[in-house]
């Protein structure tokens, strides 16, 4: 019995000097988002049309959402120094301190050429006035297959790409930027 008290006034002291006390707590990435900022492409060309945008918000990330009437087959998104309108070569001026370029292989326009997206305001495809990340989504065209948009950021800001099937028999290429790094 002497040898229990003896063994428990010992943890106790342990205890209270800190010895046996947990390690420091370690911080989870931010949201549990690993993403980064380099490129995500995927080569292939859809028999898809783009036929809208739209943009969400969400607790750790803005969302973009890009609407096809068919599979998204392929895309790339990156961070350039500044956007380009397609065929002209035009920049496309964007609010915000980082810019990415958004490129949907799938065109705007049907076989006759007749467009499946025609936005009324190019220079603001949605408003994103409160959004955290978002400070701008303009239409930078669609030319020979491909469509384009610009996505002004507050920041070079880590992202992912992914899409989605539906509704019906069309998809959808969801892009996500970060809040935080």
């Amino acid at each position: 019995m002497k040898k229990i008290r003896v063994l428990l006034v010992a943890l106790l002291m342990a205890a209270g000097l800190g010895l046996v006390a947990p390690g420091p707590a370690q911080a989870d990435p931010y949201c549990g988002l690993v993403w980064g900022s380099l490129a995500k492409a995927e080569p292939a060309l859809s028999q898809a049309q783009v036929t809208g945008v739209r943009t969400g918000q969400h607790y750790c990330f803005d969302r973009l959402v890009i609407d096809l009437n068919g599979p998204v087959a392929g895309y790339t998104v990156r961070y350039v120094p500044q956007v380009l309108q397609d065929g002209s070569g035009l920049p496309v001026p964007l609010r915000g301190q980082a810019f990415l370029e958004v490129t949907v292989n799938a065109p705007a326009y049907d076989s006759s050429g007749n467009a499946t997206y025609n936005p009324a305001d190019k220079n603001e495809l949605a408003n994103v006035s409160g959004y955290q990340t978002f400070r701008q989504v303009a239409w930078a065209g669609s030319f020979e297959g491909y469509s384009s948009l610009g996505l002004g950021v507050r920041a070079r800001l880590p992202f992912r790409v992914f899409t989605l099937a539906g509704p019906d028999a069309g998809s959808r290429l969801v892009i996500d930027v970060a809040h935080f790094w």
